[in-house]
């Protein structure tokens, strides 16, 4: 059976090699997946930022956005994802969030508390640089994928964010978009990613920017 990469997946996008290097971690979860359960909040642990719900997704055509629990911690997958790795950190006062349709389509939230406004900065410029790096970690990790990066720009919320989009295909023809951005306001970042079959033309671009938005504004 030919491998394929699926786009929709945050929580754990296909093989992209033998290794294990899986594209997307953070990007969305698989469109059949439950919903996780929250992890319980010890006494004086930090409470989460704000997160984005379904409906603030962008609009899939065809079926409705199905939103999991908020999750303390890092996701199970994060370290074999190429994009982010470990850019935001090891799961300590983090929280992401999960998203899913009924078909392809899904995404994840991630966000960090960090203990200073310094160190926050650091953080975002670190997952900024990871994100600019993927496309070409990911073509020497398999060199069956073909990876392209296209820069979105910055947007204008709180302390900044900066949207990505990312299409890779495969030397059987899978094809496979995704949409990324990380924004900050204070001591908090958080990551978006949107995936789904497709290229370029697929990505809700300026939809995604609007989510974008109500992710950072929602970390307050």
């Amino acid at each position: 059976m030919p491998r394929r990469i699926r786009a929709a997946s945050l929580t754990g996008l296909t093989a992209l090699t033998a290794a294990g290097l899986a594209l997307g971690t953070l990007l969305a979860v698989p469109a059949g997946a439950a919903p996780a359960s929250a992890a319980p909040a010890g006494a004086g642990a930090p409470q989460p930022p704000g997160f984005l719900s379904a409906a603030d997704l962008p609009p899939h055509p065809s079926s409705a956005w199905t939103a999991g629990e908020i999750i303390a911690g890092a996701s199970p997958d994060t370290e074999a994802d190429p994009c982010l790795g470990t850019a935001l950190g090891d799961g300590r006062d983090s929280w992401y969030r999960d998203f899913r349709t009924d078909l392809d389509t899904s995404a994840r939230q991630v966000s960090v508390e960090l203990s200073s406004v310094s160190a926050a900065k650091r953080r975002f410029s670190s997952v900024n640089e990871h994100i600019k790096s993927c496309a070409a970690r990911i073509e020497q990790a398999d060199p069956e994928v073909t990876a392209k990066l296209k820069d979105y720009g910055k947007l204008n919320v709180e302390e900044g964010a900066h949207v990505y989009g990312l299409h890779t295909e495969t030397s059987w023809g899978a094809t496979d978009i995704h949409l990324l951005s990380v924004g900050r306001d204070g001591t908090r970042v958080t990551v978006v990613n949107w995936g789904q079959l497709g290229d370029f033309d697929d990505a809700p671009v300026k939809a995604f920017k609007k989510t974008t938005v109500t992710a950072v504004n929602k970390l307050r």
